[in-house]
């Protein structure tokens, strides 16, 4: 088994704009009704997905503008830098660390492109140090907060005592569409939020640590590209995501968690922390491996609460089950484009973070 690492400090942030569900429908009927003459059949997944409120980097009236690379990209990174800033300050601090203090930051994000990359953007405002070894990745998708935790825990590993701070940052918002009429981008506009977290690693033993970072694991299932991903066109990012999803997860999941749950001698019922895509993949996974329905009560509570944010998701889902005392060991587990499965063992501690229940800064009513 690979030598445990320090799970020191884990926060998560939400932007200012609140996208409440019942108005986030009422929204789409204006936009979607004109144009898609099935979206009256599709409005039941704004009841369905699970979902009081989300929030988002822009007020609601700002979809219903033009919109095209130009104004995404500037939002994106406006947006993610905040975010950056907000989630590490916060966990570097419950980490009882400062800024100057990082050595390697790894940055996840897949809904928006920035070149010179984030953290070259907003390491300087969050202080970290010049010479902070920079690691930015894009492409995992939702799978991005698990393989991004996998990611930190071996640059720990591969340098013994450095720190390391892993921001994941999605804007999901900001891939909403009104000039397509697709089944697709109507369940985007009733399921995605923004968000982002950020966690402090150090292969170093530390009695304050959150948690102890295991083994981790990939499955890539071959021919499923189709499953979920982004297209790119002249406006911006267009969401892929197929119809089979929930069937698929209920059908092919089963047998990766248990591969990775014998190769980590753990317990067949260790608590599985999973990425809530939606209500029906929720409910899929429950089925695929033998659960109760509703015994996943941490991923509907984040869902319910910020909705699908894509990868830093995982990671709400991993500070409220601490939060609410999760003890002993657990896997963290997310699905992404790939179509793929990422696995990450860990051993929860029982320590409380510094503040660590999660405290919303006044929002702003979208």
């Amino acid at each position: 088994m690979d030598s445990p690492v320090s799970l020191l400090g884990l926060a998560t942030a939400v932007p200012p704009h609140v996208l409440e569900q019942s108005n986030i429908a009422e929204r789409a009927r204006d936009i979607f009704g004109p144009m898609f003459t099935r979206f009256p059949q599709l409005t039941e997944v704004f009841v369905n997905a699970g979902i009081d409120r989300r929030y988002s980097v822009r007020p609601i009236d700002w979809f219903y503008k033009q919109l095209d690379w130009n104004e995404r990209t500037a939002s994106y990174l406006e947006g993610a830098s905040q975010l950056f800033v907000e989630a590490g300050k916060k966990a570097l601090d419950r980490a009882g660390l400062a800024p100057k203090d990082v050595d390697i930051v790894v940055t996840i994000s897949s809904t928006g492109i920035a070149t010179p990359s984030l953290e070259t953007r907003a390491g300087p405002i969050l202080g970290l140090r010049p010479d902070c070894v920079r690691v930015p990745v894009f492409g995992l998708g939702c799978a991005g907060g698990v393989a991004g935790l996998a990611l930190a825990a071996r640059l720990a590993r591969a340098e013994p005592g450095k720190v390391v701070l892993l921001e994941v940052i999605e804007l999901c918002t900001l891939a909403f569409r009104r000039d397509r009429a697709t089944k697709a981008d109507v369940i985007a506009t009733a399921l995605f939020g923004d968000g982002a977290a950020a966690a402090v690693l150090q292969a170093k033993p530390s009695s304050s640590a959150v948690a102890q970072i295991g083994a981790a694991a990939e499955h890539l299932w071959p021919d499923t590209l189709d499953i979920m991903g982004w297209s790119i066109d002249p406006v911006g990012l267009g969401v892929l995501l197929s119809r089979s999803l929930p069937k698929f997860v209920e059908e092919r999941m089963a047998a990766p968690v248990k591969q990775f749950i014998d190769a980590q001698k753990l317990d067949p019922d260790v608590r599985l922390v999973c990425h809530p895509g939606g209500t029906k993949v929720l409910e899929a996974i429950e089925t695929a491996l033998d659960k109760k329905p509703g015994a996943l009560v941490d991923e509907r509570t984040v869902l319910r609460g910020y909705g699908n944010m894509s990868a830093p998701t995982v990671m709400f889902v991993l500070e409220e089950a601490l939060r609410r005392g999760l003890t002993g060991p657990a896997a963290l587990s997310a699905l992404g484009p790939g179509f793929t499965a990422s696995f990450l063992a860990m051993e929860a501690t029982g320590t409380a973070q510094r503040a660590s229940a999660r405290t919303a800064p006044e929002r702003v009513d979208a």
